[in-house]
């Protein structure tokens, strides 16, 4: 916080007070008894000192980066940081159990993870996941996080429009790094969105295998979140590190939309009784996935996906703009003894069938997926049985937001009668026409792709889902520059993309 420095001078039984001034104090990492002392000196460049850096967005299987301009010490951004902290509703309630309790990362990080979004408070983001966008900037717009506070503080604390989660996660991330908490943004792909604690997304099919709406549950594309370096001494020891700190207003805790801190290795290790909301950011990257599709005689057939949520979890890498895969971090090893332990401890079964037993389904993307083009996608069907199987297959595709909210469809079809040979794969091709998806593409020019397989002799589903990126077609720019040389012009002409 700011203080005032004040001297005070006496002689016998006479005194005077001079003000020398004020000065801000903030965190320091590279003080060694500081709670947020991060030992490499590369690290703290990187998560404390560096101002511009690349989010991961995309899909799990199209994994692209946006640059971001953090910007923290930029002109005026430690005044409104400031600001901010004297804007949070408990600062309001008890000015000075607020300000007492500012030498903690753990409290200024909860307090930065809801005042960063507005729904309990005058935050600086109002977030929208859907057009229209008219009243403010997208989201897709923004590039940077000084505009944003800039434009907070202008309008006299009022939130600004529009944000979706990275834009929440950067400007959270540029927050604790000017008050010097070490911190970097994070992106999870397939990442669960739990509303009943129960480590399960659970999605309701109709009777022809398209989901039906309603549900509050769903599988983002991608989120983002902030990780904050800091010491955790309201915990036992070894949770020290990074921890999860969400702004991205999805569930409260203790009351108040937000999200954190989270320790990293609480996670991993399935401590769901630890400070705070680990049960949700553990769903966040272990959730089951389980589809009810109904059937005929209005009873529901269970299928569980427990392999797809929590994917490539991701950060720029230290002094380099190349993505970090951090997955490790967060999980074990799929089928180790160590995830089993943890995952026994958390009371959650995951099963992993082999590739060599029953049937299977994948789906399978062509080349030259781009906007404005007609192209295919596959339903690659294995049998791996020593039997004949004869099922229907239930195959189409919806357009997506990187929420995982669906939109309309944009292809399907229903085959009654397909006949698998033994040890056999087939595939099954499925046009997608734009002018079916080019009407009803969100910005994020996603696809989801389902392929529903039901057996009639044993009732057994069998589901493959993948989004899919449709890529909008290169831009290319041909600049020319005029000269006037004797009356006429000399042309210089240079390309670029």
């Amino acid at each position: 916080g700011r203080y005032s420095l004040t001297m005070e001078a006496s002689t016998g039984y006479q005194g005077s007070s001079f003000r020398l001034g004020e000065f801000v104090l903030l965190f320091n990492p590279w003080c060694p008894v500081d709670s947020v002392f991060l030992e490499s000196d590369e690290e703290r460049n990187e998560y404390v000192l560096t101002q511009y850096g690349h989010i991961f967005q995309g899909s799990s299987t199209f994994i692209y980066s946006i640059p971001w301009n953090f910007g923290q010490f930029e002109d005026e951004i430690l005044d409104i940081c400031l600001q901010l902290l004297d804007t949070n509703p408990k600062f309001f309630q008890n000015q000075d159990r607020d300000c007492s309790r500012r030498n903690s990362p753990i409290y200024i990080g909860r307090v930065v993870s809801a005042m960063v979004n507005c729904n309990d408070d005058q935050g600086i983001l109002f977030g929208r996941w859907k057009q229209p966008y008219d009243d403010g900037v997208s989201p897709m717009a923004w590039s940077g996080s000084v505009d944003i506070l800039q434009r907070w503080r202008k309008y006299g604390c009022q939130p600004v429009r529009y944000g979706q989660c990275w834009v929440f996660a950067a400007v959270a991330c540029t927050v604790l790094r000017c008050l010097g908490i070490p911190s970097r943004v994070v992106t999870n792909y397939n990442s669960a969105h739990d509303t009943n604690s129960n480590l399960k997304i659970e999605q309701y099919l109709d009777e022809n295998g398209r989901v039906q709406a309603g549900t509050r549950e769903y599988i983002w594309n991608f989120h983002c979140w902030v990780e904050s370096w800091m010491a955790r001494p309201d915990l036992p020891e070894g949770y020290d590190g990074w921890q999860v700190l969400d702004p991205t207003p999805q569930e409260k805790s203790e009351g108040v939309y937000c999200c954190g801190p989270t320790p990293v290795k609480a996670i991993k290790e399935g401590e769901l009784k630890l400070k705070y909301d680990v049960p949700f950011v553990f769903a966040e990257v272990n959730a089951d996935v389980v589809y009810w599709m109904l059937q005929s005689d209005s009873s529901r057939k269970k299928t569980v996906d427990s392999k797809s949520v929590g994917r490539n979890i991701s950060t720029k890498s230290v002094g380099r703009d190349v993505r970090e895969d951090i997955t490790h971090h967060y999980k074990y090893q799929e089928g180790s003894e160590e995830e089993r332990a943890v995952l026994e401890k958390v009371n959650l079964r995951k099963t992993y069938p082999t590739e060599e037993e029953g049937l299977k389904v994948k789906i399978k993307a062509s080349e030259g997926m781009n906007n404005g083009c007609d192209f295919d996608v596959f339903a690659v069907i294995n049998n791996n049985t020593a039997s004949e199987r004869t099922c229907r297959l239930m195959f189409g595709a919806r357009a997506v937001g990187y929420n995982g909210v669906l939109g309309p469809e944009c292809g399907s079809k229903d085959l009654l009668n397909v006949a698998l040979h033994p040890h056999t794969e087939k595939s099954v091709p499925l046009r997608i026409l734009y002018e079916k998806y080019g009407g009803c593409l969100t910005q994020d020019n996603m696809i989801k792709v389902m392929a529903l397989l039901q057996d009639y002799e044993t009732k057994e589903i069998v589901l493959g889902v993948r989004n899919i990126y449709v890529k909008n077609p290169d831009i290319k720019v041909r600049v020319r520059r005029c000269w006037p040389l004797s009356g006429q012009d000399r042309t210089l002409g240079q390309e670029g993309r």
